[in-house]
Protein backbone atom coordinates (compact mmCIF):
# COMPACT_ATOMS: atom_id res chain seq x y z
CA UNK A 1 0.00 0.00 0.00
CA UNK A 2 1.50 3.25 -1.09
CA UNK A 3 1.61 6.09 1.99
CA UNK A 4 1.50 9.69 1.65
CA UNK A 5 2.00 12.42 4.37
CA UNK A 6 -1.21 14.52 3.45
CA UNK A 7 -4.32 13.33 0.91
CA UNK A 8 -6.21 15.89 -0.61
CA UNK A 9 -9.65 14.98 -1.70
CA UNK A 10 -10.21 17.59 -4.45
CA UNK A 11 -8.30 19.18 -7.05
CA UNK A 12 -10.37 22.81 -7.12
CA UNK A 13 -8.39 26.16 -5.70
CA UNK A 14 -8.79 24.76 -1.93
CA UNK A 15 -7.33 21.52 -2.54
CA UNK A 16 -4.46 23.08 -4.71
CA UNK A 17 -4.18 25.84 -2.19
CA UNK A 18 -3.61 23.12 0.60
CA UNK A 19 -1.17 21.42 -1.00
CA UNK A 20 0.84 24.15 -1.73
CA UNK A 21 1.07 25.34 2.07
CA UNK A 22 2.07 22.23 2.87
CA UNK A 23 4.35 21.61 0.52
CA UNK A 24 5.53 25.21 1.75
CA UNK A 25 6.01 23.86 5.49
CA UNK A 26 8.32 21.32 4.87
CA UNK A 27 5.57 18.59 3.67
CA UNK A 28 7.04 16.28 0.78
CA UNK A 29 4.42 13.33 0.13
CA UNK A 30 1.66 15.21 -0.85
CA UNK A 31 -1.18 13.46 -2.90
CA UNK A 32 -4.08 15.34 -4.70
CA UNK A 33 -7.21 13.27 -5.85
CA UNK A 34 -9.10 14.98 -8.39
CA UNK A 35 -12.70 13.28 -9.98
CA UNK A 36 -12.20 15.46 -13.23
CA UNK A 37 -9.79 15.40 -16.03
CA UNK A 38 -7.99 18.52 -15.12
CA UNK A 39 -7.04 20.37 -12.16
CA UNK A 40 -8.96 23.35 -10.86
CA UNK A 41 -12.37 22.38 -9.92
CA UNK A 42 -14.81 24.86 -10.99
CA UNK A 43 -13.14 27.86 -11.47
CA UNK A 44 -12.33 26.35 -15.20
CA UNK A 45 -16.10 27.18 -15.93
CA UNK A 46 -15.84 30.28 -14.95
CA UNK A 47 -14.80 32.44 -17.85
CA UNK A 48 -15.92 36.17 -16.01
CA UNK A 49 -13.34 38.05 -14.37
CA UNK A 50 -13.72 39.10 -11.25
CA UNK A 51 -11.43 36.53 -9.28
CA UNK A 52 -7.79 37.31 -7.33
CA UNK A 53 -8.33 40.97 -6.26
CA UNK A 54 -7.21 39.97 -2.91
CA UNK A 55 -4.76 36.93 -3.50
CA UNK A 56 -2.95 38.43 -6.51
CA UNK A 57 -4.15 42.36 -6.06
CA UNK A 58 -5.27 41.78 -9.86
CA UNK A 59 -8.50 40.70 -11.68
CA UNK A 60 -8.79 37.87 -13.53
CA UNK A 61 -10.68 35.19 -14.93
CA UNK A 62 -11.40 32.12 -12.98
CA UNK A 63 -8.89 29.70 -15.14
CA UNK A 64 -6.46 32.26 -15.03
CA UNK A 65 -6.67 32.14 -11.27
CA UNK A 66 -7.08 28.27 -11.15
CA UNK A 67 -3.65 28.56 -13.38
CA UNK A 68 -1.57 30.38 -10.81
CA UNK A 69 -2.18 27.92 -8.00
CA UNK A 70 -1.99 24.54 -10.73
CA UNK A 71 1.60 26.18 -11.85
CA UNK A 72 2.49 26.14 -8.27
CA UNK A 73 1.67 23.03 -7.69
CA UNK A 74 3.72 21.50 -10.53
CA UNK A 75 6.74 24.02 -9.77
CA UNK A 76 6.77 22.08 -6.10
CA UNK A 77 6.36 18.72 -8.28
CA UNK A 78 3.53 17.66 -5.58
CA UNK A 79 2.09 14.66 -7.21
CA UNK A 80 -1.94 14.70 -8.39
CA UNK A 81 -3.99 11.81 -10.01
CA UNK A 82 -7.15 12.94 -12.09
CA UNK A 83 -10.35 10.83 -13.18
CA UNK A 84 -10.29 9.66 -9.70
CA UNK A 85 -13.17 8.87 -7.38
CA UNK A 86 -12.43 8.54 -3.56
CA UNK A 87 -14.69 6.21 -2.30
CA UNK A 88 -13.97 5.52 1.50
CA UNK A 89 -12.11 7.31 4.73
CA UNK A 90 -11.34 4.88 7.26
CA UNK A 91 -8.63 4.40 10.41
CA UNK A 92 -6.08 2.00 9.77
CA UNK A 93 -6.00 -0.58 12.41
CA UNK A 94 -2.96 0.50 15.24
CA UNK A 95 -3.34 3.32 14.06
CA UNK A 96 -3.73 6.90 14.21
CA UNK A 97 -3.48 6.54 10.18
CA UNK A 98 -5.81 7.06 7.66
CA UNK A 99 -6.66 4.31 5.01
CA UNK A 100 -8.18 6.62 1.49
CA UNK A 101 -10.15 3.86 -0.53
CA UNK A 102 -10.58 5.45 -4.19
CA UNK A 103 -10.83 3.98 -7.77
CA UNK A 104 -10.03 5.23 -11.25
CA UNK A 105 -9.88 3.68 -15.04
CA UNK A 106 -5.97 2.74 -14.33
CA UNK A 107 -5.54 1.12 -11.08
CA UNK A 108 -9.11 0.28 -10.57
CA UNK A 109 -9.94 0.14 -6.40
CA UNK A 110 -6.93 0.90 -4.72
CA UNK A 111 -5.74 2.16 -1.09
CA UNK A 112 -3.32 4.80 0.27
CA UNK A 113 -1.82 5.21 3.58
CA UNK A 114 -2.23 8.31 4.71
CA UNK A 115 -0.73 10.59 7.83
CA UNK A 116 -3.59 13.17 7.64
CA UNK A 117 -5.92 13.66 5.14
CA UNK A 118 -7.39 17.68 3.65
CA UNK A 119 -10.56 17.26 2.74
CA UNK A 120 -11.79 19.91 0.19
CA UNK A 121 -14.66 18.64 -2.28
CA UNK A 122 -15.86 21.78 -2.44
CA UNK A 123 -20.14 22.16 -3.15
CA UNK A 124 -22.89 21.13 -5.50
CA UNK A 125 -26.16 23.13 -6.83
CA UNK A 126 -29.16 22.22 -5.03
CA UNK A 127 -31.32 20.12 -7.74
CA UNK A 128 -34.98 21.25 -8.57
CA UNK A 129 -35.76 17.84 -7.36
CA UNK A 130 -34.90 19.56 -3.51
CA UNK A 131 -38.07 22.76 -4.62
CA UNK A 132 -40.96 20.68 -5.33
CA UNK A 133 -42.16 23.14 -8.06
CA UNK A 134 -45.55 22.31 -9.60
CA UNK A 135 -46.07 21.44 -13.28
CA UNK A 136 -44.97 18.94 -15.33
CA UNK A 137 -41.17 18.02 -15.98
CA UNK A 138 -39.99 19.30 -19.81
CA UNK A 139 -36.94 19.59 -21.07
CA UNK A 140 -35.11 23.27 -20.41
CA UNK A 141 -34.37 23.27 -16.92
CA UNK A 142 -31.28 23.39 -15.94
CA UNK A 143 -29.18 24.42 -12.60
CA UNK A 144 -27.40 27.27 -13.20
CA UNK A 145 -23.79 25.47 -12.54
CA UNK A 146 -24.88 22.93 -15.07
CA UNK A 147 -26.00 25.76 -17.85
CA UNK A 148 -22.60 27.38 -17.03
CA UNK A 149 -20.88 24.77 -18.41
CA UNK A 150 -22.82 23.74 -21.41
CA UNK A 151 -22.24 27.35 -22.96
CA UNK A 152 -19.02 28.13 -21.26
CA UNK A 153 -17.12 24.86 -21.85
CA UNK A 154 -19.80 22.61 -24.45
CA UNK A 155 -20.20 25.56 -26.37
CA UNK A 156 -23.72 24.72 -26.74
CA UNK A 157 -26.88 26.99 -25.70
CA UNK A 158 -29.45 26.30 -23.21
CA UNK A 159 -32.54 28.62 -24.42
CA UNK A 160 -33.50 32.14 -26.22
CA UNK A 161 -35.85 33.10 -23.47
CA UNK A 162 -34.87 32.56 -19.87
CA UNK A 163 -36.19 33.10 -16.29
CA UNK A 164 -34.30 32.73 -13.70
CA UNK A 165 -35.27 30.94 -10.41
CA UNK A 166 -32.72 32.36 -7.35
CA UNK A 167 -30.56 35.50 -7.42
CA UNK A 168 -27.26 33.42 -6.09
CA UNK A 169 -24.04 34.61 -7.45
CA UNK A 170 -24.20 31.78 -10.43
CA UNK A 171 -27.57 32.59 -11.71
CA UNK A 172 -26.92 36.44 -11.15
CA UNK A 173 -24.10 35.62 -13.79
CA UNK A 174 -25.53 33.40 -15.93
CA UNK A 175 -27.92 36.23 -16.29
CA UNK A 176 -25.02 38.40 -17.80
CA UNK A 177 -23.61 35.75 -19.70
CA UNK A 178 -26.62 34.65 -21.47
CA UNK A 179 -27.50 38.18 -22.27
CA UNK A 180 -24.14 38.19 -23.89
CA UNK A 181 -24.91 35.30 -26.57
CA UNK A 182 -28.06 36.62 -27.54
CA UNK A 183 -30.82 35.39 -25.37
CA UNK A 184 -33.39 37.49 -23.52
CA UNK A 185 -33.39 37.25 -19.27
CA UNK A 186 -37.04 37.76 -18.64
CA UNK A 187 -36.69 37.86 -15.17
CA UNK A 188 -34.90 37.27 -12.01
CA UNK A 189 -37.61 35.95 -9.72
CA UNK A 190 -35.82 35.75 -5.50
CA UNK A 191 -38.02 34.61 -2.96
CA UNK A 192 -36.36 35.93 -0.13
CA UNK A 193 -36.87 40.03 0.32
CA UNK A 194 -33.37 40.20 -0.55
CA UNK A 195 -30.68 38.85 -2.98
CA UNK A 196 -28.73 36.02 -2.07
CA UNK A 197 -25.69 37.08 -4.54
CA UNK A 198 -22.96 39.82 -4.18
CA UNK A 199 -24.10 43.66 -4.53
CA UNK A 200 -21.08 43.99 -7.20
CA UNK A 201 -22.99 41.06 -9.26
CA UNK A 202 -26.30 42.71 -8.91
CA UNK A 203 -25.61 46.25 -10.50
CA UNK A 204 -23.00 44.53 -13.32
CA UNK A 205 -25.10 41.68 -13.98
CA UNK A 206 -28.43 42.64 -14.22
CA UNK A 207 -28.56 46.60 -13.44
CA UNK A 208 -26.27 47.17 -15.83
CA UNK A 209 -27.98 44.89 -18.62
CA UNK A 210 -31.96 46.12 -17.21
CA UNK A 211 -32.89 43.05 -16.33
CA UNK A 212 -35.32 42.74 -13.72
CA UNK A 213 -34.78 41.44 -10.34
CA UNK A 214 -38.55 40.51 -8.63
CA UNK A 215 -37.96 40.13 -5.03
CA UNK A 216 -39.90 38.05 -3.24
CA UNK A 217 -41.46 35.93 -5.91
CA UNK A 218 -41.28 32.51 -6.97
CA UNK A 219 -42.20 30.24 -9.59
CA UNK A 220 -45.29 28.69 -8.78
CA UNK A 221 -45.90 26.36 -11.80
CA UNK A 222 -44.06 25.32 -15.09
CA UNK A 223 -45.68 24.96 -18.73
CA UNK A 224 -44.94 22.61 -21.29
CA UNK A 225 -45.22 19.25 -22.66
CA UNK A 226 -41.61 18.43 -24.30
CA UNK A 227 -40.58 21.90 -23.75
CA UNK A 228 -40.61 24.33 -21.37
CA UNK A 229 -43.34 26.87 -22.95
CA UNK A 230 -43.75 30.01 -19.77
CA UNK A 231 -44.14 29.81 -16.03
CA UNK A 232 -46.19 31.14 -13.80
CA UNK A 233 -44.70 33.25 -10.78
CA UNK A 234 -46.32 35.12 -7.79
CA UNK A 235 -45.82 37.22 -5.27
CA UNK A 236 -45.16 35.97 -1.43
CA UNK A 237 -45.96 37.00 1.92
CA UNK A 238 -44.18 37.61 4.73
CA UNK A 239 -44.27 33.33 5.22
CA UNK A 240 -42.78 32.67 1.89
CA UNK A 241 -46.83 31.72 0.61
CA UNK A 242 -47.76 32.49 -2.59
CA UNK A 243 -50.49 34.95 -2.75
CA UNK A 244 -52.89 33.88 -5.63
CA UNK A 245 -53.88 37.60 -7.37
CA UNK A 246 -50.23 38.54 -8.02
CA UNK A 247 -49.89 35.33 -10.16
CA UNK A 248 -48.16 36.34 -13.58
CA UNK A 249 -47.64 34.58 -16.60
CA UNK A 250 -44.31 34.91 -18.17
CA UNK A 251 -43.25 33.33 -21.76
CA UNK A 252 -39.75 31.67 -21.48
CA UNK A 253 -38.53 28.11 -23.47
CA UNK A 254 -35.14 27.95 -20.22
CA UNK A 255 -35.60 27.73 -16.74
CA UNK A 256 -32.25 28.00 -14.77
CA UNK A 257 -32.26 27.87 -11.10
CA UNK A 258 -29.55 29.18 -8.53
CA UNK A 259 -31.25 28.22 -5.61
CA UNK A 260 -28.32 27.37 -3.13
CA UNK A 261 -25.30 25.59 -2.99
CA UNK A 262 -24.98 22.40 -0.66
CA UNK A 263 -21.12 21.77 0.68
CA UNK A 264 -20.66 18.46 -0.43
CA UNK A 265 -19.81 16.04 2.56
CA UNK A 266 -20.69 12.65 2.18
CA UNK A 267 -17.17 11.43 2.54
CA UNK A 268 -16.93 13.02 5.76
CA UNK A 269 -20.43 11.91 6.93
CA UNK A 270 -19.15 8.29 6.13
CA UNK A 271 -16.07 9.19 7.99
CA UNK A 272 -18.04 9.73 11.17
CA UNK A 273 -17.17 13.60 11.34
CA UNK A 274 -19.36 15.84 13.14
CA UNK A 275 -21.61 17.68 10.91
CA UNK A 276 -22.73 21.28 11.79
CA UNK A 277 -26.61 21.33 10.88
CA UNK A 278 -26.30 25.30 10.36
CA UNK A 279 -23.69 25.27 7.56
CA UNK A 280 -24.17 21.70 6.31
CA UNK A 281 -20.10 21.09 6.39
CA UNK A 282 -17.66 19.61 8.94
CA UNK A 283 -17.36 21.44 12.17
CA UNK A 284 -14.18 22.82 12.41
CA UNK A 285 -11.15 24.23 14.53
CA UNK A 286 -9.08 27.49 13.58
CA UNK A 287 -6.59 25.42 12.09
CA UNK A 288 -9.30 23.75 9.87
CA UNK A 289 -9.12 20.35 11.78
CA UNK A 290 -12.08 18.42 11.89
CA UNK A 291 -14.24 16.32 14.86
CA UNK A 292 -11.71 13.64 13.46
CA UNK A 293 -7.95 13.56 14.69
CA UNK A 294 -5.84 14.15 11.72
CA UNK A 295 -8.69 14.97 9.46
CA UNK A 296 -8.48 18.55 7.78
CA UNK A 297 -11.63 20.82 6.12
CA UNK A 298 -11.13 23.74 3.71
CA UNK A 299 -12.99 26.08 1.13
CA UNK A 300 -16.77 25.19 -0.09
CA UNK A 301 -17.08 21.85 2.06
CA UNK A 302 -16.97 23.93 5.35
CA UNK A 303 -19.40 26.65 4.41
CA UNK A 304 -20.24 28.41 1.03
CA UNK A 305 -17.75 31.40 0.11
CA UNK A 306 -18.34 34.45 -1.91
CA UNK A 307 -14.85 35.33 -3.09
CA UNK A 308 -12.22 32.15 -3.48
CA UNK A 309 -9.53 34.29 -2.04
CA UNK A 310 -11.01 33.54 0.55
CA UNK A 311 -11.35 29.41 0.44
CA UNK A 312 -7.15 30.27 -0.93
CA UNK A 313 -6.55 32.10 2.22
CA UNK A 314 -8.88 29.21 4.69
CA UNK A 315 -6.99 26.54 2.95
CA UNK A 316 -3.85 27.89 3.28
CA UNK A 317 -4.30 27.37 6.78
CA UNK A 318 -5.52 23.90 6.58
CA UNK A 319 -1.95 22.93 4.88
CA UNK A 320 -0.30 24.35 7.49
CA UNK A 321 -2.44 23.06 9.67
CA UNK A 322 -1.21 19.56 8.80
CA UNK A 323 2.70 20.15 8.20
CA UNK A 324 2.66 20.70 11.79
CA UNK A 325 0.40 18.24 12.80
CA UNK A 326 2.91 15.95 10.54
CA UNK A 327 5.84 17.70 12.11
CA UNK A 328 5.08 16.59 15.72
CA UNK A 329 3.46 19.70 16.97
CA UNK A 330 -0.28 18.43 17.72
CA UNK A 331 -2.82 21.61 19.00
CA UNK A 332 -4.29 21.03 22.55
CA UNK A 333 -7.05 18.46 22.84
CA UNK A 334 -9.61 21.28 24.31
CA UNK A 335 -10.98 24.52 22.68
CA UNK A 336 -13.10 27.46 22.98
CA UNK A 337 -16.66 26.81 21.21
CA UNK A 338 -17.84 29.58 18.88
CA UNK A 339 -21.99 30.23 18.52
CA UNK A 340 -23.71 32.08 16.64
CA UNK A 341 -25.91 35.10 18.43
CA UNK A 342 -28.64 37.24 17.38
CA UNK A 343 -29.29 38.14 13.81
CA UNK A 344 -26.04 35.23 12.86
CA UNK A 345 -26.89 32.23 11.21
CA UNK A 346 -23.53 30.45 11.52
CA UNK A 347 -20.23 31.21 12.17
CA UNK A 348 -16.51 29.44 11.31
CA UNK A 349 -14.51 27.76 13.07
CA UNK A 350 -16.93 26.50 15.78
CA UNK A 351 -13.98 25.58 18.12
CA UNK A 352 -10.76 28.22 18.45
CA UNK A 353 -7.66 26.07 20.16
CA UNK A 354 -4.51 27.92 22.24
CA UNK A 355 -2.25 28.88 19.69
CA UNK A 356 1.44 30.86 20.05
CA UNK A 357 1.59 30.37 16.30
CA UNK A 358 -0.87 33.09 15.13
CA UNK A 359 -1.86 36.30 16.99
CA UNK A 360 -5.56 36.64 15.57
CA UNK A 361 -8.45 34.40 14.86
CA UNK A 362 -9.76 34.83 11.74
CA UNK A 363 -14.08 34.06 11.93
CA UNK A 364 -15.97 33.94 8.83
CA UNK A 365 -20.23 34.04 9.76
CA UNK A 366 -23.26 35.06 7.44
CA UNK A 367 -26.24 37.04 9.42
CA UNK A 368 -29.71 36.65 8.90
CA UNK A 369 -31.13 39.52 7.18
CA UNK A 370 -30.47 43.02 5.59
CA UNK A 371 -28.78 45.23 8.16
CA UNK A 372 -27.75 49.03 8.48
CA UNK A 373 -25.72 50.70 10.86
CA UNK A 374 -25.20 47.73 13.30
CA UNK A 375 -22.05 46.43 15.28
CA UNK A 376 -20.60 43.37 15.51
CA UNK A 377 -20.38 42.03 19.69
CA UNK A 378 -17.70 38.99 20.59
CA UNK A 379 -19.31 38.28 24.08
CA UNK A 380 -18.25 35.49 25.95
CA UNK A 381 -21.88 35.05 26.90
CA UNK A 382 -21.66 37.70 29.67
CA UNK A 383 -18.92 40.16 29.34
CA UNK A 384 -18.37 41.99 25.94
CA UNK A 385 -14.90 41.46 24.47
CA UNK A 386 -14.71 43.45 21.58
CA UNK A 387 -17.06 45.32 18.92
CA UNK A 388 -16.65 45.83 15.18
CA UNK A 389 -19.17 49.22 13.67
CA UNK A 390 -20.99 48.36 10.00
CA UNK A 391 -22.62 50.39 7.51
CA UNK A 392 -24.36 47.56 5.92
CA UNK A 393 -24.52 43.73 6.30
CA UNK A 394 -26.12 41.08 3.58
CA UNK A 395 -27.02 37.73 3.77
CA UNK A 396 -25.56 37.43 0.65
CA UNK A 397 -22.02 38.58 1.36
CA UNK A 398 -20.20 36.68 4.19
CA UNK A 399 -18.58 38.58 6.96
CA UNK A 400 -15.00 38.27 7.94
CA UNK A 401 -13.34 39.74 10.60
CA UNK A 402 -9.55 39.03 12.66
CA UNK A 403 -9.92 38.37 16.32
CA UNK A 404 -6.89 38.80 18.80
CA UNK A 405 -5.94 35.59 20.73
CA UNK A 406 -5.55 38.04 23.61
CA UNK A 407 -9.14 38.26 23.90
CA UNK A 408 -9.76 34.82 24.45
CA UNK A 409 -7.37 33.86 27.04
CA UNK A 410 -9.80 33.27 30.22
CA UNK A 411 -12.93 32.14 27.52
CA UNK A 412 -14.75 28.79 27.64
CA UNK A 413 -16.60 30.20 24.79
CA UNK A 414 -17.38 33.18 22.40
CA UNK A 415 -21.06 34.53 21.39
CA UNK A 416 -20.86 35.96 17.63
CA UNK A 417 -23.63 38.31 17.37
CA UNK A 418 -24.94 41.78 15.99
CA UNK A 419 -26.55 44.64 17.75
CA UNK A 420 -29.08 46.61 16.05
Amino acid sequence: MTSYDIVIVGGGPAGLAAAVSAKNNGIDRILILERDRELGGILNQCIHNGFGLHTFKEELTGPEYARRFINQALDLNIEYRLNTMVMDISLAEGSSDKIVTAMNRTDGLFHINAKTVILAMGCRERSKGALNIPGTRPAGIYSAGTAQKLVNIKGLMVGKKVVILGSGDIGLIMARRMTFEGAKVEAVCELMPYSGGLARNIEQCLNDFNIPLKLSHTIVKIHGKDRVCGVTVAEVDENRKPIKETEEYIECDTILLSVGLIPENELTKGAGIRIDPRTNGPEVYDNLETSAEGIFACGNVVHVHDLVDYVSEESARAGAGAARMIAGNPPEASGISVEAGNAVSYVVPQHIRNSEDEKTVPLFFRVRRMLKKVRIEISDGKNLLASYPREYMAPGEMEKLFLPRKLLQDCTRIVVSIRE
